[in-house]
Order: C-alpha cells, then structure tokens, then sequence
C-alpha cells in the first residue's frame, strides 16, 4: 500500500507539472492566431478598405437622377425665340427585383387608365409581350415541335418567331397598348425613370392612375419638358432640335450619349445651337439617393440635389427683324417664277460679326413649292457674279499690279483663243472707256478685270493670242479672295457651313480664270460674300460671325439672369492694305449706288438712307440646261460709317431679271431702320 500511494503520488505530481505547459503551448496558439486574424484585418482595411465600402455602399444605396427644364434661347432684346412647356406625365421607375411578370401585370393594369399611340410598337415588342404570359408561353411552346431539348434561349426565339407570325386580330387595340407600356418599361434600366406617356395627359387619366398607384408598383404622375417657339418653328432652322422621348437619343450619338450619362430617353440637341451648346443648356439632374433593405426593397429616399435648370443663350438676332427678313426672303422668291430655285440674305454687324438676321428660301421649280432654308445662306454655293470685284480689286492692289494712284485701264472686248469676252454694256467694243479700279467697279468692268487677272499672272495680252498664262493665277487670285472669305470656312458658331465650290484648275482650263477673276466661276455662299463685305467694311479685320451673344443664368422669378460668357469678336485675319488701296476699293463701291457714270450698276439703291456703298452682282447661269441669271447684291451702312451689311443671293432667275436683288436690299434696309435700330442714332 505504501508503495502504491508513493507511485500515485509521483503521478499526480507529473501530472500537475505538464499542465502549465499545454496550457501555454494553447495561448501560444491562440496568441499566434489572433496576430494572423488582426494582421489579416489590417491587411484587408488598409488594401481593400475602400474598395469593400464602396461595395457596401453599391449595394445597399443607389443614386436615381431626375431631369431638369433645358436652358431656354432669347433673342438680342430679351425676346424669348425657344422656350419650355411643362406637361404633366406619366412616369415609370423600375425597381430592383422587378421581374417580367411584374411589368407584365402594371403594364395592363396602366392600360386601363391611359391611352397611348402604339405607332411605335415592333412585332418583336408585341411578341414578348405576349410571352410575358407564363401561361402563353407555356401553350405555344406546345406547339412547337422538337424544342424540348434546346436551350431555353432556343426555345424562346422560335416562340417569338411563331407569335409574330400570328395573324394581326390576335392582338387587340387594348392588348397593342398594353404591349406598348410594357415595352417602354422593359426597356428602363433598374432604379431608372421614364416616361411612358409625355404629352397629352388628359385630368381624367391623372385622376384615375393616381387613385391607382397602390397597384401599381413603380408607376407615377410625373413633370416633363418640350420645346415651344413663340415667334414661330421657322427659328428651328439656326437653334435646331431637341430629341423627345419618342425619338430616344440619335442613333448615331447613342454610346457616347450613354456613357456622358444621359438615360435613353433624355432630351438632347440634335442639330445646330441646340447641338452645339448642348453642355450649356442641358442644366445638372437632380439626385435622389435610394436606400434598400437587405431584400433589394426601397427602404428610404433622400433628396441630395435638387438640379438645376440649363443656362440661357441670348442671341445676336433681333426676333422682329428675323421674323420680317424671312417674310421678305420668301416673297422676293414668290414673285421670281420660273427656274429660280431659292432666295438667300444675311444681314450682320460688321465691327463685331454678330448676325442680325438670316433669311433663306428653297424653291422646287417643277412644283413652286417654296420651304423655309435659313441655312442655305452658310451651305448652299452659288455663282455669285460681279460682287466679288470689289476682293478682286483688292488683291490687285496688293499684289503690285495696279496701285492707287496708276490704275487706269480700257475697257474693251478680251479675245483669247477665238473666245471673246466682254463687259455687260460693251459687247461690241463701240463703248471702249478708259476706267480706273474705283471706276471699274462702278461700272461693273468684267473687261478691267480679266486684264488684272492676266496682269497677276504675268501674262501680256495680244488681241486674239493663245492664253499661255500658267496655272498658278488660280492660286493667286484664290488667295486674295481667302483672306476677304470667298472660298473658307467663315468660322460661324453653326456647324455645317460649306467653304463653296471651286472650279477645275489646270492648264486646260487656263481660259476659266479669267471668268473667276469677275465672279462667274468658284461658287460662295451667301454668309462667305456677307464676311467678305463687312471685312472691306471695317477696315480689313475678317471676323467670324456668330449668332450666340451671351451664356447668362436664370434669376429666381425665371427670367434671363446675369452674364456668365461672352462671346467676344473673333479676328481670323487682318488684310495687309494700306489706307491709299482701302479707299480706292470703298470709292469704287460707294460710286455703284452714288456715282455719276453712266454705266453704273447701283443707281436704283440711291434713295436708301443712310446712304449704302455697294456692288451688284450677275452671273450667267444654267439651270437644268435652260439659261438662268443669278442675282446677287453685298452692301454696307452708313457709307461714312459702317454699321451694318446686307447680302443677299438670287440664283436662276430668268435671263430677262434685272433689279430684283436691288428691290430686295431696299426692303431689308428699310425693315433693319425700323426692328432693329434708329437712324437717329447714326452718327
């Protein structure tokens, strides 16, 4: 016994000493663990922190932005030309967990309680729609052989391939409505909003949804936007469009669209100032954060912004003005007959290039059918005539070959070749004048200038000779006209402007300078020749013209707010000229109207006041092989003081049409005196 207890008792004390240490080897463990857990954590917070919270704070809230009203566009007065309707709507946000058969239920239960056009609506909209029915589905997948082993893909396309071959009673109008809703709920991205009807939204409807709503998941009476134009659509042709939510975001614009954030069925410029300034008057969305439950359900919304409305563009267009411009284009182009086929003027400041009005007529000759074309006067290129002298004498002047005080050629019949050109009075050569550069251009001498273009390229003219001249006349004389803008872009803050149209250029058709040199070759536009005159006007600065003013803000009443940017005269060029030439070339023009030869061409314009400086222009031109005159006039005011220029463009009148550019320019100076500024206040 004794023994025994001895063993037991050195047992228990073996016992009693290994225990401290498993118990440290396990806090050891434990400690070694716990190091690796907090290391890991701080491995995690410090890498990935952002990243996890980030995720947390995607998935549990959303942002959802709402549209605002688009910046509106006044004219030079404060006038507004585009302005906003707010229409009542009915509106659609999809939810997280919205699943077809969910839209499929609102969508016609919503059927019941609007109407809406259904024009819109695709076979293949119609056909999954009517899938949406489980039960649909079910019946004509029976009825479809050997789809039971595909893909339920598979399977789905051959059913809508069977329903849209369906006969067209199948579907009801009410079903055709349903079908459309549905379409344009389907079509929303989830948390998105859209309208799904926009316009028309009758009291009763509003009244009957609203009753609804509790049914209605997602659905709602919402606000939405359009355009109006309180001086009339005819303004559309310089401001442009705006997409609606029929049409969606353009086609060829949609990607790019997306990822600036827009939703499909946003409002966008697509054309024009409404294009072109889209980032100005398309305002900031508001944003309203949605917080869901843990079952993807909207638990709470929250207002963080409330956006803010586009900002305001202010024209340099005098509303009045424009709307009598455009009346006058289109009745000088009523009264033209014949194969004329449209009417052009533009009418700016030319210390600043601001456009004041632009007026444009297309006119079908076959039909007589005449359509507003207010662009034509920046992309429709005509042969202008003899309004392009006064660049023509210009560059002469320039280039040495004639000078202010030596300048003194004959008019008389230019024979090249067995070709023989002549000026207007002189066919004949019985009426041989001495005319110096001011003089030619008071009489309109193609004669004088064919004789600068030849000087310009070296070339010694013999009566009846070869015309050996080189090629490289057409540069030169191209160049002077470039740097009036005859030929270039003119810089217009409205895109698709044409630099015109040039004429072929090589040796063979050496013969054809000599009719670029008086304006019956390379084809302008209106808005070219309109730079080009305010350039001789201001004293050699070839300014762009612009139509925007101003970017200004909304006060808090709603009405134009303050100045945000202005738009400041942009200077392309300088015309290297002394005073000496300037006024040879201003003589000569203010001689067309107020000279005293008999053969000048602006006589009819002396009764404007203030008196105007001018040149007319004629050009021989066909139309449909038939012969046809174009008329064109480019002319400044004051003749002591520039304030304004007015050209205008006529093409394919008949050969027999001789003042109507003149009747023309005297309408439009009379209405600018009376819209837009006193004469009281030349000075």
């Amino acid at each position: 016994m004794k023994i025994f207890k001895k063993r037991n008792k050195r047992t228990q004390k073996g016992k009693a000493a290994s225990l401290p240490f498993r118990i440290n080897i396990i806090f050891i463990i434990v400690g070694i663990l716990f190091v690796a857990l907090l290391t890991q954590l701080a491995y995690l917070q410090v890498m990935y922190g952002s990243k996890f919270k980030a995720e947390v704070n995607r998935s549990d809230t959303s942002v959802v932005n709402g549209n605002v009203q688009r910046g509106m566009i006044y004219d030079s007065t404060g006038h507004i030309l585009v302005g906003n309707s707010a229409h009542q709507a009915i509106i659609f946000t999809k939810g997280v967990n919205d699943l077809t058969t969910d839209l499929y239920r609102t969508a016609n239960r919503l059927s019941n309680y609007i109407t809406i056009s259904t024009a819109s609506l695709t076979k293949r909209q119609l056909a999954d729609y009517y899938l949406a029915d489980s039960n649909k589905l079910e019946a004509i997948e029976k009825k479809l052989p050997g789809v039971s082993g595909e893909s339920e893909d598979a399977q789905y396309t051959k059913a809508v391939d069977y329903v849209e071959k369906m006969p067209a009673s199948t579907f009801s109008h009410s079903m055709e409505v349903a079908a459309t809703i549905f379409a344009k709920m389907s079509g929303a991205y989830q948390l998105s909003t859209v309208n799904i009807k926009d316009s028309g939204v009758t009291q009763a409807e509003v009244a009957e949804v609203g009753e609804h709503l509790a049914d209605m998941p997602g659905v709602n009476v919402g606000t939405s936007w359009s355009r109006n134009y309180p001086s009339g659509r005819a303004i559309q042709g310089i401001t442009g469009t705006v997409s609606n939510e029929k049409t969606g975001l353009p086609s060829d614009r949609v990607n790019e669209l997306l990822a600036e954030g827009y939703s499909r069925n946003d409002s966008v410029g697509q054309s024009y100032l409404e294009r072109q300034y889209e980032p100005v008057l398309r305002g900031t969305k508001s944003q309203t954060q949605i917080v869901l439950n843990s079952d993807n359900e909207i638990k709470k919304e929250i207002k963080k912004y409330g956006g803010q409305k586009g900002d305001n563009l202010q024209l340099t267009i005098n509303a009045k003005f424009q709307k009598d411009l455009q009346s006058l284009v289109r009745s000088a182009e009523s009264g033209a007959g014949g194969n004329s086929t449209g009417t052009y003027a533009v009418v700016m400041n030319p210390n600043n290039g601001a456009i004041v009005g632009m007026g444009g007529v297309n006119r079908d000759p076959k039909t007589s059918k005449i359509t507003d074309n207010v662009l034509g006067t920046i992309n429709s290129s005509i042969v202008m005539g003899s309004v392009v002298k006064g660049a023509m004498v210009s560059g002469a002047l320039m280039d040495g070959v004639i000078t202010p005080t030596n300048s003194t050629l004959t008019d008389q019949p230019i024979t090249t070749g067995g070709v023989k050109k002549s000026s207007w009075f002189n066919h004949s050569g019985n009426a041989n004048i001495a005319v110096d550069a001011s003089g030619a251009l008071e009489v309109s001498s193609n004669s004088y200038m064919m004789q600068l273009a030849m000087k310009e390229g070296h070339f010694n003219y013999v009566e009846g000779g070869a015309l050996t001249m080189s090629p490289n006349v057409f540069n030169t004389m191209r160049g002077y006209f470039n740097q009036f803008g005859l030929g270039v872009d003119t810089g217009i803050d409205i895109p698709g402007e044409s630099t015109g149209l040039k004429g072929k250029s090589g040796r063979s058709h050496i013969g054809s300078a000599l009719d670029l040199a008086f304006g019956n070759y390379d084809a302008y536009t209106t808005m070219q020749v309109a730079q080009y005159m305010s350039t001789v006007a201001n004293g050699g600065y070839r300014i762009a013209p612009h139509v925007v003013q101003s970017i200004r803000g909304t006060t808090k009443t709603g009405q134009l707010g303050q100045v945000k940017d202005t738009v400041m005269p942009n200077v392309l060029n300088h015309i290297d000229m002394t005073a000496a030439q300037r006024a040879v070339v201003k003589r000569g023009l203010y001689d067309v109207v107020h000279g005293t030869n008999t053969y000048k061409t602006g006589g009819e314009l002396d009764s404007i006041k203030p008196e105007i400086s001018a040149k007319t222009g004629t050009a021989q031109t066909f139309y449909n092989g038939n012969e046809t005159v174009t008329l064109s006039l480019a002319s400044y005011a004051p003749s002591t003081n520039p304030q304004v220029v007015v050209a205008l463009a006529m093409p394919n009148l008949g050969v027999n049409a001789e003042s109507n550019n003149m009747q023309l320019a005297k309408r439009i100076y009379a209405a600018y005196w009376k819209d837009v500024q006193s004469t009281t206040t030349v000075k």
